[in-house]
């Protein structure tokens, strides 16, 4: 049997690989990879950069490839199979992982080297890979005796299972749950499109009447739109419960497990907590450091937060006599607000950003700011028939990257919306070996009536995930394992989060948002509202985001072996930060993806860190304009091309000329006015 996965390719062969090449490509690929590690150990020469630290770098390609390709389905488009796969084919390369890290004699060779760094006159890109591939040695065990190796081991091999188990039982949950209303009578407040798009759900599925689920383009407007409080009420109910049910999928035991096996990992390694080991690589460096920055957050947002919920409780208890806000009633009644505040309607908006014109207007200021063009093409192989595929080039002509994007909710897709990469940008034999980067999204289907209209939410997201992978279709280092979004967690927000800012400015929705009937561009006084109302309830989101930030930490920045319950460990966790009752029913930690299935743990904070980071990047953009090519230009060349290379506060000191000032956000998010 021919097995694609084993043959020489450049994009992948999606459309040829079936379940069953898996297995046996992932046997060969490791083969591959550990035949490449002995021509390293078994080499009688003394060891140098070139054949060690360059050698291990380049080594275990085939196997990377073929991961991303199992991984990445595993979260867009998977299947009873893929799980099972991906369930069988961590152990094996958690335990590749270890052999190569735990190899005395590689790691003999890679201290060799590093201990000789200052003679040989390496490039600063040379002198970081030396750095981090130390690192990941010392970092991870390779000093550490037989016995404490032993254990790494087996607890590296049960963190990989459990990730994929909690990931799994996520996925089962959000799938499990459907609601159906017969009575169209019942869905009162609830637009036209949101109720077309249930009718056409239920349809499909065989049912009458309209069909909701907890996938966010169904579960969102549901919560922010239907009046009847009942529904809404057994909505949140369902979807926070999420691993948190007396069934198969509870997920409360593997919280427990893996924030237990953290810090037992933590702890051999010679680190207090897993977030002091975390943190170690990271712009903040220490837990100290990141919860003083989460209270200075918090203390500053609070004052406006708690305005903000007496606000929303009193126009709750004028309008329905509501006297207690639940957390069902959050978006409802914000919305409601934001509409008497501002006088803007969501659905007013959503003619204006139908999904091909948000795409295009994304492309165009992509090519104003960094000289790019995107070309829609049908030759590029692709998981489902759903994905679009551009070859991106720059205004030279010269080839740039490979660009897939999936946009729409299926079964087999997480909730979400993440970018990932299938090849990394690289150097190789003089070669600049361009990217493939992808973005995932579920954004709001189209009707049979209606093509995709997205929410202003839906737009933000689409360009926050943009500016993720414009950061890995410029890269332009040396280095694979140093290129494109490979920085530290807390730095990697910033471009996706600085692009955000492009969504709000009049220059530019005038590039994408046309009414799709009309192809009229977005009125004025519709801009102006969108501006007016970017800091709507902003302490209340602050501090939501700093909650969950808060989480995080209470999991990894301390000792959990005497946590024996999550729910009372998450009340805790909250204190001072909630406005709504708590829901017993309910528990965040048990779907908490970012930090138990996804890279987050310990790095939750990071948003906000980030967000620090692009207030003060939009900042420079404002005053120089937000097309200026020069500003732009030096972004491009200092922040999205040099990926891991140099350390990242040099990196924003280079664009920017100073350090980031915490003032730009709280200016933009409206708290400093609160403060005075």
């Amino acid at each position: 049997m021919q097995n694609p996965l084993l043959s020489q390719f450049d994009l992948a062969p999606f459309s040829k690989i079936k379940s069953e090449h898996f297995e046996p490509a992932f046997r060969e690929a490791l083969r591959q990879a550990k035949e490449e590690i002995n021509k390293i150990t078994e080499n009688t020469a003394t060891p140098s950069f070139e054949n060690t630290i360059e050698a291990l770098e380049a080594s275990g390609e085939q196997l990377n490839r073929v991961a991303s390709i199992l991984f990445n389905l595993n979260s867009a488009e998977t299947s009873t199979e893929i799980q099972q796969i991906a369930q069988q084919v961590s152990p094996w390369l958690s335990e590749f992982s270890n052999d190569l890290i735990l190899n005395e004699t590689l790691f003999a060779r890679v201290k060799s080297v590093y201990e000789t760094k200052d003679s040989l006159a390496l490039s600063t890109e040379q002198a970081k890979l030396l750095e981090e591939s130390y690192a990941n040695f010392s970092r991870n065990g390779a000093n550490l005796p037989k016995d404490k190796q032993e254990q790494l081991r087996a607890i590296d091999q049960e963190l990989a299972k459990l990730s994929l188990q909690f990931g799994e039982h996520v996925l089962a949950e959000t799938n499990n749950f459907q609601l159906t209303v017969l009575e169209e009578s019942k869905l009162e407040g609830l637009p036209d499109d949101a109720k077309e798009t249930a009718a056409q759900l239920a349809k499909e599925k065989g049912l009458e009447g309209f069909l909701f689920t907890l996938h966010y383009p169904s579960y969102l407007p549901f919560m922010k739109y239907v009046k009847d409080r009942d529904l809404r009420k057994e909505m949140a109910l369902a979807f926070g419960r999420k691993g948190f049910q007396d069934n198969a999928n509870n997920n409360e035991a593997i919280v427990l497990e893996v924030a237990n096996l953290r810090f037992k990992r933590a702890q051999l390694l010679g680190y207090e907590t897993h977030a002091h080991f975390v943190l170690e690589q990271r712009m903040a460096k220490t837990p100290t450091q990141v919860n003083n920055f989460l209270e200075d957050l918090l203390n500053k947002a609070k004052p406006a937060a708690t305005k903000e919920f007496e606000e929303l409780s009193n126009f709750a208890k004028e309008q329905d006599q509501i006297d207690q806000l639940q957390k069902w009633d959050a978006a409802y009644y914000a919305e409601k607000l934001k509409q008497k505040k501002f006088d803007l309607n969501e659905e007013e908006l959503k003619p204006y950003f139908e999904l091909s014109n948000v795409i295009k207007g994304m492309f165009t200021i992509a090519g104003k700011l960094f000289d790019l063009k995107f070309e829609e093409v049908d030759d590029i192989d692709v998981y489902h028939e759903e994905v679009k595929t551009y070859r991106v080039t720059n205004t030279e002509g010269n080839f740039i990257a490979v660009f897939y994007a999936d946009f729409h909710p299926r079964p087999g897709k997480r909730d979400g919306a993440w970018m990932t990469v299938y090849k990394n940008q690289q150097i190789t034999a003089g070669e600049n070996s361009r990217p493939h980067i992808s973005i995932v999204c579920n954004f709001t289907r189209p009707t049979a009536t209606k093509p995709s209209l997205l929410t202003f939410n839906e737009v933000t997201t689409l360009f926050h995930e943009f500016g993720h992978a414009l950061h890995g279709m410029l890269a332009n280092t040396t280095y694979a394992s140093l290129s494109g979004t490979s920085v530290y967690w807390d730095f990697v927000e910033l471009p996706s989060q600085l692009l955000e800012n492009w969504c709000y400015e009049e220059e530019a929705l005038a590039l994408f948002a046309k009414h799709y009937q009309t192809g009229e561009v977005i009125p004025m006084h519709l801009v102006e509202k969108i501006k007016a109302s970017s800091n709507f309830q902003e302490g209340m989101q602050t501090l939501r985001q700093l909650s969950f930030g808060r989480l995080d930490m209470t999991w990894h920045g301390i000792d959990p072996t005497s946590i024996t319950d999550v729910k009372s460990h998450e009340i805790n966790a909250f204190k001072g930060t909630k406005f709504y009752p708590d829901v017993s029913e309910n528990c965040m930690s048990t779907a908490f993806s970012h930090i138990f299935q996804g890279g987050y743990s310990s790095g939750y904070y990071s948003y906000k860190w980030a967000e620090v980071l692009d207030a003060d990047a939009f900042a420079y953009f404002k005053e120089k304009g937000i097309f200026n090519k020069e500003v732009a230009a030096s972004f491009k060349a200092t922040v999205l091309s040099q990926g891991g290379t140099i350390a990242p506060m040099e990196l924003y000191k280079k664009f920017r000329g100073q350090e980031p000032k915490p003032e730009a956000l709280l200016k933009r998010a409206g708290l400093l006015l609160v403060e005075e």
